[in-house]
């Protein structure tokens, strides 16, 4: 089956306090457009077959906007009732994902020329069970806020770190993976962020 891309737009954007009291986070504007819409661009580009939206807060913001067809990709929605973290979304997503390889997108987060041809050629040539997309940093700092990667020789990863308090590199992780389906299978396993409450995505890859 073709790649399909998960965008991930439900949730409120509670450090952002009363700027998305009557706003989807997704939908704030950057340069004249929403911010969700460079994530929906990015997958367009990158040539998926479906692109799979998460919404929740505010759903209604993104799908009178957007609508069934973002340049000719059909896209399709997902309600996740309670904003639970990102695994929680990728797995309300499974019906819809309907047994394809994914790719995640934040709808909040915009990255500057991505190399989503170069992360697709590696998942198809190499065919490992998940790969990264990441980018380094100046500003070691900024990793705490995503997470960490540590690689072996191969540039392998080995080991994500959640939010990490001391970053032992300047790689910081960003929200685009691509997965096989069968990441699904190791949800139910995964075990809870005792701080957040939620579960992590570091720990099923």
């Amino acid at each position: 089956m073709h790649l399909k891309a998960l965008v991930l737009g439900g949730g409120r954007g509670k450090r952002l306090e009363n700027v998305t009291s009557n706003i989807n986070k997704c939908m704030l504007p950057f340069k004249g457009n929403p911010l969700i819409s460079y994530s929906l661009e990015n997958a367009v580009r990158a040539k998926v077959s479906e692109i799979i939206i998460v919404v929740g807060y505010r759903a209604e913001d993104i799908i009178n906007y957007f609508g069934n067809t973002c340049q000719n990709t059909r896209i399709k929605y997902v309600i996740q009732k309670e904003q639970k973290g990102i695994v929680h979304a990728i797995e309300c997503a499974r019906d819809t994902i309907d047994g394809s390889d994914f790719m995640t997108f934040l709808g909040d987060e915009i990255l500057l020329e991505p190399r989503h041809k170069e992360m697709m050629e590696l998942f198809y040539s190499s065919n490992p069970f998940a790969v990264c997309g990441v980018t380094k940093t100046d500003n070691i700092s900024d990793i705490s806020k995503t997470y960490a990667i540590i690689q072996d020789q191969t540039s392998s990863v080995y080991r994500l770190i959640e939010k990490p308090r001391k970053p032992l590199n300047n790689i910081m992780g960003t929200g685009n993976c691509i997965f096989k389906n069968g990441i699904f299978n190791f949800i139910p396993y995964t075990p809870i962020n005792h701080n957040r409450g939620d579960k992590e995505l570091f720990v099923l890859i």
